[in-house]
């Protein structure tokens, strides 16, 4: 006779372990403690064998029969019930490890190395907070490019347009890594592009002089009353053009007088590879008074109250707000000028670009590119710091194209 909810629900223990047998091998084992455990009896390979479905009530009656019907299927085609059970939690348990979560925290050990402190703490708490939420829990290989830009779609609601593209970005690396190791078969964020679905994000343009302004800023510089060590940046910077997180990070080890060279480490440079900046005389001169300010520092140019710190990168751009520049000129401006005033002076693009350091650069050629064309962009910062003296003093400087 087949049980009822009633029986199973009323079914009181014993001294001995009971069984309350349903039907078709199905039966509910009542244990002396009062648990009350579902099994399945069945024969494979002429044994006989036990399955456990499940404890009631967790598991009603309904719901044992559905498991017990499905393990008769398996044993119809030839499969045994048990061995399917523990292969499908061997399954579960590697879609744990090879969840998108897991996997993206195994790319991120491996990419955040090579790159800041900083900006690998960003990516990670960006994926934290609004990518694994969502699909932290998928197999890694069950991605679908819908899911990456519901991800996305997400956070662009909120209006993070930029985020919302970095994510779909930093979730196709993932990807690609699952595949690189075996763990996917294909990249799904490569099905879509983020401009395909999500809106356009405009393009941050720093504020920046325009050239006829530059001469009169030069001037302003020259008699700043603030700060010995910020005058001095804002010298230093105009003659480098290097970015503001690069200068006020500068070390006195960095610096090579007898060669006239400023090397700037792999590790706080934006590409993160070497950089070399050849000094010019003027840049020299500065870097000499800034010398007899130096007591026993490392650092070029120390914070104002831990001299074990930088500068703030605050700094310059405050500088600039107090001589009026407010919302026209920042930091990375000085970039943008040097660029334009030297294009127009003539001067080759890929030795500007080269001293900019703006190109990407693969790890076989870093080496090379860091280093390459030094006496050409020796006389590039030259002439660099020579016009700028020139338009300082008020002089009429035409362009002219170089040999």
């Amino acid at each position: 006779m087949a049980l009822t909810h009633i029986a199973c629900r009323n079914a009181k223990p014993g001294e001995r372990p009971a069984k309350l047998f349903d039907s078709l091998g199905l039966y509910l084992l009542v244990q002396p403690t009062g648990g009350k455990l579902w099994r399945l009896k069945y024969r494979f390979g002429g044994k006989e064998k036990l399955l456990a479905l499940g404890a009631y009530p967790e598991v009603g009656l309904k719901q044992a029969r559905e498991r017990r019907d499905r393990a008769r299927a398996h044993l119809a085609t030839g499969i045994d019930p048990a061995q399917q059970k523990k292969t499908e939690k061997l399954m579960l348990r590697a879609a744990a490890d090879n969840s998108f979560e897991a996997v993206a925290r195994a790319w991120w050990a491996v990419w955040s190395p090579a790159r800041s402190e900083k900006h690998a703490t960003q990516v990670l708490r960006r994926l934290e907070a609004d990518v694994f939420s969502q699909i932290g829990s998928l197999p890694v290989a069950s991605i679908t490019a819908p899911q990456l830009l519901a991800v996305s779609l997400k956070i662009e609601k909120r209006g993070a347009l930029d985020i919302a593209k970095r994510a779909y970005q930093t979730c196709g690396q993932v990807l690609r890594y699952a595949v690189a190791h075996g763990l996917a078969e294909r990249n799904a964020a490569t099905d879509v592009k983020p401009g395909d679905a999500l809106k356009p994000t405009k393009k941050i343009n720093y504020a920046r002089l325009d050239v006829r302004d530059v001469p009169e800023l030069l001037r302003k510089i020259e008699a700043y009353d603030g700060s010995a060590y910020t005058r001095q940046a804002l010298r230093l910077m105009t003659l480098t053009f290097v970015r503001t997180s690069e200068l006020i990070g500068a070390r006195w080890d960095e610096i090579d007088f007898e060669v006239a060279q400023w090397r700037i480490p792999a590790a706080r440079m934006k590409m993160r590879t070497p950089h070399i900046v050849p000094l010019s005389r003027q840049a020299i001169a500065v870097l000499r008074e800034l010398e007899q300010l130096r007591v026993g520092r490392d650092l070029v140019f120390p914070g104002e109250r831990d001299h074990a710190k930088p500068m703030s990168n605050n700094t310059i751009l405050f500088a600039l707000y107090r001589m009026g520049y407010h919302s026209r000129m920042t930091g990375h401006g000085f970039r943008g000028v040097a660029s334009t005033i030297l294009h127009e002076l003539g001067h080759r693009h890929d030795l500007i670009e080269l001293q900019l350091a703006h190109q990407e650069r693969n790890a076989v050629s870093a080496a090379y590119n860091h280093a390459t064309y030094l006496p050409q962009r020796a006389k590039l910062m030259q002439a660099w710091a020579d016009h700028l003296d020139a338009l300082r003093e008020g002089a009429k400087v035409l362009p002219f194209k170089t040999a």
